[in-house]
């Protein structure tokens, strides 16, 4: 994994924009659907993994069939939310980079390491 954004981003939002277009589907974008549908696809998402057990996770993630099916759903997640950054003008990495700077002030390392919990 990279530790930059990814060159193709401006390249992907702009193909999302254009299939959007050619289907004439901005009229149901608007930001309400678009988290509606996020949510959705995140939930799908979820589904894959609903018998699963925390040790298996990993290997059967790995499957071939779990793989594919998995990141077709893991695809529809990420259009749904930059079909959402898109409509409402968030930068996605910024947004992130922004919460990363939030978080390494809530979960400071020396209290958070090893621990889901969050520190008091």
């Amino acid at each position: 994994m990279s530790d930059s954004v990814p060159d193709g981003l401006p390249s992907l939002i702009h193909e999302l924009r254009e299939f959007v277009r050619e289907r004439d589907w901005e009229q149901f974008h608007d930001p309400k659907n678009l988290v509606m549908a996020l949510v959705s696809e995140a939930g799908e998402l979820a589904a894959e993994y609903r018998w699963v057990s925390n040790d298996e996770a990993d290997a059967w993630s790995r499957t071939p069939a779990n793989f594919d099916r998995v990141s077709a759903e893991v695809a529809d997640v990420g259009i749904s939310l930059m079909l959402f950054c898109e409509r409402t003008g968030i930068d996605l990495p910024s947004a992130i980079r922004g919460k990363l700077a939030v978080n390494r002030v809530n979960y400071p390392v020396e209290v958070s390491r090893g621990r889901s919990d969050r520190p008091r």
